[in-house]
């Protein structure tokens, strides 16, 4: 305790001198309400001094007094500084922060800046919170070791290291602990609690003010820094003492890893500590905004302040760290701690620790697993240790309705040490002891064996593995792989970053070793070190661990459990390599499989194809044996697979017994009924434990799940006899009721079927009718019955009744599931068949069938009567009445009656009457009678017609006719009644004797007029004569009729003669004449007679008459004297002549035929039998030689011996097979055997001789049979062929003959064809006949294919001959540009909350080759995103474009991030497509997400309420406030998030917001609240309804509170609501609430759109600044270069010049010009192509001589490397050279030409020398390009000739120099060594050769490079222009009518709405500023209106 010195040692005090002036805070806290502060300089005075400027201070006397520096979490008291007002007899404490009391000794070591408590006494309690001034300027060790190591990567890794450095000062601080340390990392991302927040707290020793201080201060390390001001508390670093696996927690070390974690994980960092045995609690707080304020306003970075405060005071924390008030209230309960409050943490960090919780946590537990679980690790076999008591645990909260998330790292399980000492075998411990210092390591190895089928060596779980598939393939890799065997830990704490491979003696031996060498990869090992080994400032690494370890001098030493250490270094590598020996021996299994049988190729799975396997009937296991034949069982249980071994199967070949790893077994399950399938699985997946029986069982147990028998139960009378197989019953039967069951092989009903992995299916009975038709069958009834549990089975209604008749079938079926299938497996389900038929029934009524409408007179008839029941079927007569017949007026009777079937028959039925013509139209009334029906009578009507004919009628028995007329008769038919009757085919034939017989119809009428032929007779002598004309009806049923015809002679002219006058010679009717070929018949004379013989004489009327066919020149005189005129005789032998003299009146005539004869023979004529013969074939037909008159006829003058005077002369005629043959027949001579055998084609001609005739006849050649296809024109050789593209050059095929000539014959079918199967061909025909030509043109468009060697083949056919036909050989090789599909990577594992942000996705574009394509330009990406799930995009869709890529990123991804998930949940479409520039989708990759509510954050209703109005009426509607309303916990975009929380809803009654409190209305019941349930994240309020005179002010606003008490803080729901005393007021007001609320929801619509309109307005017009900006620009660029442009020039003459210079450019293109003729078909990233086509070279002489010297080289492929090489290399099966860049020298120095040194020439040399290589223009790489030709040129020269080049050599020699080869432009080569001459060194002529390219003109180059220019300034110029327009259209929209009348509309309503708010404000009371009733007590006035007007 403490007085204010007086007197004269106050004066003593004051002139004591020397100290240093300080600067010191004093807070006085003796008034606990009213806590004063000041700052006092000591001003160089000792503590008594010190005093005494304190008390004046009190007194309020003049002393240096400073404002201390306020920090932001603590308000600076209101009003001026006070004294302290110390009385000097007043005792008082003065204490550091640290409650040190202070004294003489004391105040001498205190700092500048320091801070003071004055107290009532040393244990008075700190009333409030003060702050203590800190500086914590870096040490001077940031400078000497800053920048060592980048501390951490920026990848998401490093965050467990970050944290890790967290938890290595919290283990520092427990290591004295002496109970439980306990280490919490406690994540807070709940933002309903303020910022996110990362917190790491412990229940250490805790910090005192001076170490909080000294832990700020940066690289201030344990062996430095000061843990107290006063000397006497100063404590040095003392080195724990070593300890097993050095785990003496003495981890916090540098003075950096605390503030760089922080600082990596946030902004913001709050270290809260409280020391032991200290009542304080120190804060401090650190923050980058704090330190780029205080740069900014230039003051002290490094400087803060400590903020020393009683524990569980929390009134500095501001809102955004409202969880920390939680974290102080549990201070109290702590005697010391401290806590790391990070805050502001990066976003990134925050998704990593949420969504890779299990992650990171895994890793922390790596980092301390021997802390946590003790030296031994964690043996899972062994029960924990209780020493173990470090407790480090991890909470993550996150906001409602998740769950609070919590782990303790011990209960980590599968951390990488876990796994490794869990499935080690065995141990092998050993020490390292380095030389030079006390560094000591502990080793350990284990060995991790192989079980039979896998290797045990762990897998990281953070490592990316597949998804377990049971029935895949299980075989392991090689066990650890290219992983280092040990992992490094320092002080026991893992350091991760640096790991050792492996040592000398524990690595594989070099030599020959008997282990396996995968032994050696089964090892896993730890090293531990102490801290003598440097690691980096963050832990991450060692320094030179293994550099230490693997000096030549440290010592290794092995140790072991029982038994001494050994101390040689050489003893170590023997005990490890007989350890490894033993483990292997003693641990490693494998399986043995015997009984091999064959070697297979496997095609039943992917990955398995063309790989040989062997097939093994047994393997034996563990002990066990397995044989084909043997049931086996699997280990899962989803579902457990039953079965019978088929076979053992391994990958590989094999001839015998052996043992191996892995395998697969192929079996058939059982139960066979029930799957009928085959299927393989790993033979690790067998079941070991389980026997037979249990495999039986288990079999046995499926089969009884299998319905066995249909149970049928017929609830009334069974409708048929069930002895009978086909019953019948009467129509109008029904079926059922009926009951159905369903039993197993037991009996036991059964309703369900459980088929493993099928799933378990629900049994029902089917039901169904069918009628079996005559063509089909017809189902007329089905229904189904599932299981009904009261009558345990299915039930059937009635069915029926049936009426129809024929054939039924009942079926009772069994189906499953809901497709309701008839099937199990290969197995029908069990079904019942019931055959049944349907008769009709009793006889009821009939029908008259089969009557015809009219009946004859006197014809018999049948008449039906067709039986039917009361439905209208068929049925039989059953009793014997007879059927009674009448109808009115005629009679009718009939014979008998007969009975079949259903039918009844009534034979013989006559009707007889007399009828008239006009009557056959009347109808009679026939009446049928059967008596005992219900309907006996039946009437029908029937016609009468006459009867069948019964006679003939001819009214004239004689009748008299002249010769030469006809004769004119009438006949009748009548029936037996005599009346006329007609009937269809009615004929009646009648025969004139001597005449043809005719008929006559008489069908239509019954009769009919004969009008006969002429009557032409021979009659002589003028008698007449008598003929008889018979009368016959056909057919001849009516007996004839015969009369009698006279016919009487005529005069007219009956005959005529002719006769030669001359010869006296008269002519026979129709002679012929003989006369010579081309002569005149004359003199001819005719003469003409009567019937009666008389010569009749000529008149000229007569002579008019006649008429001759030869001539139509007649002279009338010549006729009527009687001459002819002559006749001319044909003059072709073949030509007879027919000559006829006719008198036409009478029909007479005479006729004779005039037949020509040869006369004498004029030449020789050969006939040939064809105009064309083929080339090498032999005339079929023989060529015919005759003698000829002048008329070509044949004069038949040759005899058989001018045979051999006859001869025959052709070119190229093949006379060794002519034959000349007399034919007797023809009177000719045959020659045969005519064949050209050579000469060209086209006309031939055959010269025949005979005697002094000689006859030249023309045949024509063609070609010879097709003998051969060539290959006319095509591709180059070799042929090479991207995959997917086709051959630009066709095939052209030609056909020949034998002898090359081209054959047309179109016969010929031509058909291309590839040599494997695999190579698809894309052509227009696969085959065609060849042209008119004989030619066949193929073209290509496409190839498809495995890449390699091919064959494409040619054929043809002749005759069904094949014909030789040329093949053409390519080569496939993949193309490397072309896209084929898109691969998407994303991390699917992420959950898509509702308008958060999608993962980034990774798209990269995969060629044809393989290979990502990296030239894909971005904007071709697409991101379509749409709702739902449909395959086609719809209208709506949402378009998003590719991301831009980051710096250093993937060349061959194209990414999109940040994309923002939809605000919608539930199933959405995501499509990555891919276009060209004619936006033609190419590729297409869909995905389909599942997006889901985001976090809870309110209560609302499902649709928006309006504000109610309500009044204290007793009318129910005017008291209710909400009615069926349902609110549902939503997120923030209104997606009902709260399907998992329930809890109520409680409904309340407040005052809006700033208003006083006043009277409330009540609920029903007088509740002031109402709790309603919430289930399921819903709340159904049917009725709210306020009480009857509810208290309330009349027209005041209330609020409707709707506050859910779930699990989760959520926001309330709040309705306002008017209140009224009377009813008017309230509905008037009602009314205008809706208006008012209509009338703000239009206002508010108009100014969104307002606000979008002028977001477009913004939008357009920086378009259009950005396009003009944009074309400027260009103009200005083409301007520099030489073009230009005047900003007035349209787009039309834009495009015009473009063609125009496209136009020229084309020309230069098309004019002829030099190529390359080699092809270039090999492409891809790495390939840059073939030589020939990697320059130009302009000079034609120059390009033909050096294309010459490299011709070897020209069609050689440039590749960048090796591997591209070798790829070309086995795609062309070797056929085409390769050259890789990586493999050839890279000649940098640029040697000067031979004649010149050191800068000068030796001679001046003549023909123009240069290095070949510099001719060579090199359009691209040129830099790569140069390096090729250096190596394939070398330092070749060109120079202008050959003389100049000798000369050139010789003088280069003559100074000692190397001369290289020289070519000369005129063709010439001197090598080397001096040779040149001879056809070696002689280029031939440029045609010959392949050549390099020659350069387009310099002016192409330029109209290029412009038309690039103009083509670019053209699209900005349609850009700016389009911009402009859509602008412009936006303004005009923006002042059109409509929008000028919208705006006054939305002016009208603001009017509405004020005069509608003065209505409303008129009814309410005037608000009242009292004090709501909720107000808290102690709060002061001044802070309450500071509240309110906030």
């Amino acid at each position: 305790m403490h007085r204010i010195p007086a007197g004269a040692a106050a004066a003593a005090a004051l002139l004591k001198g020397g100290r240093p002036n300080k600067r010191i805070l004093v807070y006085d806290c003796r008034d606990e309400e009213d806590v004063a502060s000041k700052v006092l300089e000591t001003r160089g005075l000792d503590f008594h001094g010190f005093l005494q400027i304190l008390h004046k201070a009190s007194q309020g006397a003049t002393a240096p007094l400073y404002d201390p520096p306020w920090s932001q979490t603590t308000q600076k008291p209101a009003g001026p500084v006070k004294s302290f007002g110390i009385d000097v007899r007043e005792t008082f404490a003065l204490v550091t922060t640290d409650r040190v009391v202070v004294d003489q000794d004391r105040f001498d070591e205190l700092q500048d800046d320091c801070t003071l408590h004055l107290l009532q006494h040393e244990g008075q309690t700190l009333p409030t919170a003060t702050e203590k001034n800190i500086m914590f300027t870096p040490h001077y060790d940031t400078l000497i070791k800053s920048g060592t190591h980048e501390y951490y990567s920026e990848n998401q890794k490093s965050l467990p290291y970050a944290l890790a450095e967290l938890v290595d000062n919290s283990l520092s601080a427990t290591a004295r602990n002496k109970g439980l340390r306990r280490i919490e990392i406690r994540l807070i991302f709940d933002k309903t609690l303020g910022k996110h927040g990362v917190l790491v707290l412990d229940n250490g020793c805790g910090m005192t003010s001076e170490q909080l201080n000294n832990w700020a201060v940066y690289r201030l390390s344990k062996f430095t820094k000061q843990r107290n001001k006063f000397t006497s508390e100063k404590e040095g670093y003392v080195r724990p003492d070593h300890i097993h696996r050095s785990l003496n927690s003495d981890i916090s070390y540098f003075g950096v890893g605390g503030k760089h974690a922080a600082f990596f994980i946030g902004d913001s960092v709050r270290m809260i500590s409280k020391p032991r045995d200290s009542p304080y609690v120190h804060e401090l707080l650190l923050s980058k905004e704090e330190f780029k304020r205080k740069e900014q306003s230039n003051q002290d970075v490094f400087s803060g302040t400590i903020l020393n405060r009683m524990p569980g005071v929390s009134s500095h924390i501001t809102k955004d760290e409202r969880f920390l008030h939680d974290v102080i209230q549990e201070e109290s309960e702590k005697q010391s701690f401290t806590v790391v409050v990070i805050t502001g943490i990066i976003p990134d960090h925050i998704d990593h620790l949420k969504e890779d919780f299990e992650e990171w946590t895994r890793e922390l537990a790596h980092i301390y697993h021997y802390y946590i679980h003790g030296a031994n690790g964690n043996v899972l076999s062994q029960p924990r240790d209780p020493s173990q008591r470090i407790d480090i645990v991890v909470t993550l909260r996150e906001k409602p309705p998740k769950a609070l998330c919590s782990l303790n790292l011990r209960e980590v399980n599968n951390d990488m040490q876990t796994l490794y000492i869990n499935s080690a075998a065995d141990t092998f411990e050993f020490q390292a002891t380095p030389p030079g210092d006390d560094g000591f390591v502990e080793g350990v190895l284990r060995y991790h064996p192989f079980l039979y089928d896998k290797e045990t060596y762990p897998k990281d779980p953070s490592a990316s593995h597949e998804s377990d598939d049971d029935d895949c393939d299980d075989n392991e890799s090689e066990a650890r792989g290219k992983r280092d065997i040990f992992e490094c830990f320092w002080n026991g704490r893992l350091v991760p970053y640096t790991t050792v491979s492996e040592f000398d003696w524990c690595s594989r031996p070099k030599k020959s070793c008997a282990l396996p060498a995968e032994c050696f990869s089964r090892l896993s090992g730890v090293l531990f070190t102490n801290d003598k080994f440097a690691v980096s400032t963050n832990k991450l690494k060692f320094m030179e661990l293994e550099l230490k370890l693997r000096n030549k001098e440290t010592i290794f030493t092995p140790i072991f459990k029982d038994q001494q250490k050994f101390s040689k270094r050489g003893n170590i590598e023997k005990e490890f390599m007989q350890w490894l020996q033993n483990c292997h021996e003693r641990y490693d299994k494998q399986v043995k499989f015997f009984g091999f049988t064959k070697t297979i190729t496997r095609t039943d799975g992917p990955g398995k194809q063309n790989t040989p396997w062997g097939e093994f009937s047994a393997i034996e296991w563990d002990g066990k044996i397995y044989r084909a034949g043997q049931l086996v069982k699997s280990q899962r249980k989803t579902p457990t697979l039953y079965g019978t071994v088929v076979r053992f199967l391994l990958c590989g070949e094999y001839d015998g017994d052996i043992f191996a790893t892995g395998g697969e077994v192929e079996f058939t399950r059982e139960p066979s009924v029930l799957y009928n399938e085959k299927k393989t699985m790993p033979i690790s997946k067998i079941d070991r434990t389980a026997s037979d029986e249990v495999i039986k069982k288990g079999i046995s147990k499926d089969n009884d799940k299998l319905p066995d028998k249909l149970s049928l139960v017929w609830q009334e009378q069974i409708p048929w006899k069930e002895d009978v197989i086909v019953p019948e019953i009467p129509a109008g039967t029904s079926i059922g009721p009926l009951k159905v069951e369903i039993l197993n092989r037991k009996g036991d009903v059964i309703s369900q079927i459980n088929t493993g992995g099928q799933g378990r299916g629900t049994m029902s009975v089917k039901l169904q009718v069918i009628r079996h038709e005559p063509k089909q069958e017809k189902t007329i009834a089905t229904f189904s019955a599932p299981f009904v549990k009261a009558i345990n089975g299915h039930w059937f209604k009635k069915i029926g009744p049936l009426t129809d008749l024929g054939k039924y079938t009942l079926v009772l079926s069994t189906v499953v599931g809901e497709l309701s299938s008839t099937s199990l497996g290969n197995r029908l389900l069990l079904s019942s068949t019931h055959h049944f038929s349907i008769k009709a029934a009793k006889e009821d009524n009939f029908t008259v069938c089969q009557l015809s409408p009219t009946c004859r007179v006197g014809i018999p008839f049948n008449m039906v009567l067709q039986i039917k029941d009361c439905y209208g079927h068929p049925t039989p007569l059953s009793s014997d009445t007879k059927p009674v017949l009448k109808c009115s007026g005629l009679d009718i009777s009939y014979e008998t009656v007969s009975k079949s079937d259903t039918k009844v028959t009534i034979k013989g039925v006559v009707v007889r009457g007399k009828i008239q013509m006009h009557q056959q139209a009347k109808n009679y009334d026939l009446q049928v009678t059967l008596p005992g029906l219900t309907t006996p009578k039946q009437t029908e009507q029937i016609g009468l017609l006459p009867g069948a004919p019964h006679s003939l009628h001819v009214k004239e028995e004689t009748v008299a006719v002249e010769n030469g007329s006809p004769a004119i008769l009438n006949v009748e038919i009548h029936d037996e009644a005599g009346n006329l009757t007609a009937n269809p085919k009615q004929l009646v034939r009648y025969q004139v004797e001597g005449l043809k017989p005719f008929v006559i119809d008489c069908s239509k009428t019954g009769a009919g007029q004969v009008v006969t032929k002429p009557i032409q007779l021979n009659i002589t002598g003028g008698e007449p004569q008598m003929l008889q004309v018979t009368f016959q009806l056909l057919p001849e049923k009516v007996p004839p009729v015969v009369i009698r015809l006279k016919v009487v002679p005529s005069s007219r002219v009956a005959q005529m003669e002719v006769y030669s006058q001359n010869e006296c010679l008269v002519l026979k009717n129709e002679e012929k004449i003989s006369w010579p070929a081309g002569g005149l018949l004359e003199n001819l004379c005719y003469r003409l007679f009567d019937e009666r013989g008389v010569e009749v004489p000529l008149t000229a009327k007569i002579t008019s008459k006649i008429k001759v066919n030869w001539t139509r020149d007649t002279n009338i005189k010549d006729l009527v004297l009687g001459k002819l005129p002559e006749i001319p005789v044909p003059t072709q032998l073949q030509e007879e002549r027919f000559c006829q003299v006719s008198y036409q009146e009478q029909n007479v005539s005479f006729s004779f035929i005039i037949v020509p004869c040869p006369n004498e023979p004029s030449r020789l004529k050969a006939t040939l039998p064809q105009n064309t013969l083929k080339l090498g074939q032999v005339m079929t037909e023989p060529i015919y030689l005759n003698l000829v008159d002048q008329y070509d006829n044949e004069t038949r003058r040759l005899t058989p011996s001018c045979v051999k005077d006859m001869t025959v002369e052709a070119e190229g005629l093949d006379k060794s097979k002519i034959s000349f043959a007399w034919q007797q027949s023809r009177s000719s001579v045959a020659v045969t055997g005519v064949r050209f055998h050579s000469g060209p084609l086209g006309p031939r001609e055959l010269c025949f001789h005979y005697s002094s005739f000689e006859e030249r006849v023309i045949i024509k050649m063609t070609a010879g049979d097709p003998a051969e296809l060539k290959l006319i024109s095509g591709p180059e050789q070799p042929l090479q062929v991207l995959k997917g593209q086709g051959i630009p050059t066709p095939f052209l095929l030609q056909l020949c003959d034998e002898w090359g000539n081209p054959s047309p014959d179109q016969r010929v079918v031509v058909e291309i064809a590839s040599s494997r199967q695999s190579l698809k061909l894309t052509i227009p025909v696969l085959s065609q006949p060849v042209d008119a030509e004989g030619k066949a043109i193929f073209y290509v468009n496409a190839i498809n294919g495995a890449k390699g060697y091919h064959q494409l083949n040619f054929k043809g056919s002749f005759n069904n001959k094949p014909i030789k036909a040329p093949s053409v050989s390519l080569t496939v090789i993949p193309d490397p540009n072309k896209p084929v599909k898109l691969s998407v990577e994303y991390n699917k594992k992420a959950k898509l909350f509702a308008g958060g942000t999608f993962p980034v996705f990774s798209v990269t574009v995969v060629s044809d080759e393989g290979s990502p394509i990296t030239d894909i330009n971005p904007v071709d990406f697409s991101m379509l995103l749409w709702k739902g799930e449909s395959p086609t995009p719809p209208k709506t869709v949402t378009t998003l474009k590719c991301s831009k890529p980051v710096v250093n990123g993937k060349n061959d991804c194209y990414y999109f991030r940040e994309k923002s998930i939809p605000e919608q949940i539930g199933p959405h479409t995501i499509q990555f497509t891919l276009q060209n520039d004619k936006k033609e989708v190419l590729l297409v990759n869909q995905i389909r997400i599942i997006v889901v509510p985001n976090h809870p954050v309110k209560l609302a209703p499902t649709s928006p309420l309006n504000t109610p109005s309500v009044s204290y009426s007793v009318d129910v509607a005017s008291r209710t406030l909400v009615e069926n309303v349902t609110l549902v916990i939503m997120d923030k975009f209104g997606n009902p998030a709260g399907q998992n929380l329930k809890g109520k809803v409680t409904v309340s009654i407040s005052c809006p917001d700033l208003e006083g409190s006043r009277n409330l209305p009540l609920f029903e019941g007088k509740a002031k609240s109402v709790d309603f349930t919430l289930e399921e994240g819903k709340a159904h309020i049917s009725r709210l309804a306020l009480m009857e005179k509810s208290p309330g002010e009349n027209g005041s606003t209330y609020v409707l509170i709707f506050h859910p008490h779930v699990s989760t803080p959520l926001d309330p729901f709040q309705l306002n609501f008017h209140f009224y005393n009377d009813v008017e007021n309230q509905r008037n007001m009602s009314e205008l609430t809706k208006k008012k609320e209509n009338l703000t929801a239009a206002i508010i619509q108009f100014d969104q759109t307002n606000e979008t309109f002028r977001k477009l307005q913004n939008l357009y017009g920086q378009q259009s600044k950005n396009a003009n900006n944009k074309v400027t620009a260009l103009r200005n660029d083409m301007s520099r270069r030489g073009l230009k442009i005047l900003p007035s020039v349209s787009i039309a003459s834009i495009e015009q010049m473009i063609s125009e210079k496209t136009a020229e450019a084309a020309q230069f293109e098309r004019a002829p010009r030099r190529v390359c003729s080699i092809p270039n078909n090999f492409s891809g990233p790495d390939v840059l192509g073939v030589v020939g086509h990697l320059a130009l070279i302009e000079d034609d002489e120059a390009a033909r001589v050096i294309s010459w010297h490299l011709r070897g080289d020209m069609d050689c492929v440039i590749t960048r490397t090796t591997e591209a090489a070798r790829s070309i290399y086995a795609d062309t099966h070797g056929n085409q050279q390769v050259m890789p860049l990586d493999s050839i020298s890279n000649y940098t120095a640029e040697r000067p030409l031979p004649h010149t040194k050191n800068g000068r020439a030796l001679f001046a040399p003549a023909g123009n020398p240069v290095y070949a290589r510099h001719l060579l223009i090199c359009p691209k790489e040129k830099q790569i390009c140069d390096t090729v030709f250096k190596n394939l040129l070398g330092e070749t020269i060109v120079m202008d000739d050959l003389n100049s080049a000798t000369n050139y050599r010789r003088e280069v020699l003559r100074n000692q120099a190397f001369c290289p080869t020289i070519l000369t432009r005129d063709g010439n080569r001197v090598s080397a060594k001096g040779k040149f001459g001879g056809s070696q060194n002689k280029a031939p002529r440029i045609e010959g050769l392949q050549v390099f390219s020659a350069p387009f003109p310099k002016r192409y180059y330029a109209l290029k490079e412009e038309t690039d220019m103009l083509l670019e300034y053209f699209a900005a110029l349609t850009k700016k222009e389009k911009a402009e327009e859509e602008q412009r259209n936006h303004l005009k929209t923006l002042e059109s009518p409509e929008m000028m009348q919208k705006q006054e509309q939305v002016t009208q309503m603001k009017m509405q709405l004020q005069e509608i708010e003065k209505q409303l404000a008129s009814v309410r009371p005037q608000k009242r500023p009292s004090r709501c009733s909720a107000e808290p007590s102690n709060v002061s006035k001044r802070q309450r209106g500071n509240f309110f007007s906030s």
